[in-house]
């Protein structure tokens, strides 16, 4: 087993838990490769072509970067889970900055390959998105600095007629486009002005979001804790980099959405209710919920299944979980366990090789009515044990008739569901020595659920929906299931 993993961790991992120490593990991890992903992207934009990054715009992010480390030094700091935390690292490591940092990335390296191959419309256009980018992180190193208690002044610039400051909120501009706003910075402050148009006063406090009376400005929104003592969590619909750069999203889910405050009522509804049913699967479900979520990106509910929920989650926003606005409070909480189970296991295998298949998609999922990927089988049936154990535990500890029924039927499809796709994983040669522990505790933690099985017409149902998927799979499909 290799050092840099526990085996007790991974064996808590594949009953689909995980203590406080192995979650703190996750995250240590995801946050030193953000961190080395931020130097990686400094140095190549020093060593960008000037017609890539003007020396102006390399000049500008070195300012950010110092008024970042200037917060770092000034704000009082703490060490939490092995990493120096304060306001300036908190807003680096922020979810919703992962997608800023690899698309920033992408950009510089198309626009200097483009370049090299003598595509110079195209370097140019990759030149300017770059600009854009930057911009964004001169607003994020700012409001990290005014956190810190720093008074500074400084330009920033908006994005199609918007200026966010993450955390705090987000000004329309009076002229379109790329306006540029002074922003004024003193305590717990900040002033705003823009050329023909009234100066714009936002205020804040220790949490989330900005207070103005201005009509141009929206406040960040943030729900509370999920326990007492928790800290709140955003419910993110403003910051530009709730997508990827290029305008991709979680593959199958619907498109980002803002709120009204309608909108935000209900969400808050299902938040709370959320936490007591998490509850009920057991305190590891809140404790892995309140260790890993640090934001949730709200997305429109699909138009074509107006009670269903899409969601997902990005590799690039570890601590991000994007959904739709949840039916109720029973959606949300299984959508958290579900999601929860796909950022632990892509930090997982970040950290170590689960196994060596590659991406064809070849395999059947019961969930799916497409061949997925190995890899998207493995993941399929690690949220899909996780859910089954979720509903399980529920069944067995509810006092009311209608919940229980609910809960097993929940149960029975989604261990079903795993026992159609689990012998996919086991019996495969390309799991490596850690895949191959990881996937006999999935097995166990299943024979453990079996022990205490759902009701005859639960699990009869449960069957039926599986067959049935995987006759509609044969018929769609040419070739054969592995």
């Amino acid at each position: 087993m290799p050092s840099a993993f526990p085996e007790h961790a991974l064996r808590e991992l594949g009953r689909t838990e995980g203590s406080p120490d192995t979650l703190a593990l996750l995250v240590r991890d995801q946050h030193t490769r953000r961190l080395l992903l931020l130097r990686a992207l400094l140095d190549a934009v020093e060593a960008a072509d000037e017609r890539i990054c003007p020396s102006a715009l390399r000049a500008r992010l070195r300012a950010d970067w110092a008024l970042l480390e200037a917060a770092d030094e000034v704000a009082a700091a703490s060490v939490v889970g092995g990493l120096r935390r304060s306001p300036a690292r908190d807003r680096l490591l922020y979810p919703l900055v992962g997608p800023w940092v690899h698309g920033s990335l992408g950009v510089l390296t198309s626009a200097t390959r483009a370049w090299s191959e003598g595509s110079w419309t195209e370097a140019g256009n990759r030149a300017r998105a770059l600009a854009r980018h930057f911009a964004y992180f001169s607003a994020l190193a700012a409001v990290a600095t005014a956190r810190a208690g720093m008074s500074f002044s400084t330009r920033l610039t908006a994005r199609d007629g918007v200026l966010t400051l993450p955390s705090l909120g987000a000004l329309r501009t009076a002229a379109p486009g790329a306006a540029s706003v002074e922003a004024v910075f003193g305590e717990r402050r900040v002033t705003l002005r823009q050329a023909a148009a009234v100066d714009v006063v936002v205020r804040w406090g220790d949490g989330v979001g900005g207070m103005s009376d201005a009509g141009a400005w929206r406040s960040a929104y943030a729900l509370p804790g999920l326990v007492p003592g928790a800290a709140a969590v955003p419910l993110d619909d403003l910051d530009p980099c709730r997508v990827m750069s290029d305008g991709r999203r979680c593959q199958e889910v619907s498109e980002v959405v803002e709120l009204n405050e309608r909108d935000q009522e209900r969400w808050r509804r299902s938040w709370s209710g959320a936490a007591s049913l998490l509850w009920f699967g057991g305190g590891h479900r809140v404790a892995e919920v309140v260790s890993l979520v640090r934001c949730l990106v709200p997305l429109r509910t699909p138009r074509e299944n107006p009670d269903g929920t899409s969601s997902g989650t990005l590799r690039e926003a570890f601590g991000a979980v994007l959904s739709s606005a949840p039916v109720t409070p029973v959606t949300l909480a299984a959508t958290l366990v579900h999601e929860v189970q796909h950022a632990k296991l892509a930090a997982l295998s970040e950290m170590t090789a689960l196994h060596r298949a590659g991406p064809e998609e070849r395999y059947f999922a019961p969930w799916r009515p497409d061949p997925r990927p190995f890899d998207g089988v493995l993941q399929g049936v690690y949220s899909h044990t996780a859910l089954a154990d979720f509903f399980q535990r529920w069944a067995l500890v509810s006092q009311a008739p209608e919940q229980r029924e609910s809960a097993w039927y929940q149960h029975a499809r989604y261990r079903e569901q795993v026992r159609a796709s689990l012998p996919t994983i086991m019996q495969s040669t390309d799991l490596t020595s850690v895949g191959r522990l990881l996937v006999d505790q999935l097995t166990a933690t299943c024979d453990r659920m079996d022990e205490t099985p759902p009701p005859p017409y639960e699990r009869r149902c449960a069957e039926a929906s599986v067959r049935a998927a995987r006759e509609l799979w044969r018929e769609r499909h040419a070739y054969a299931i592995d």
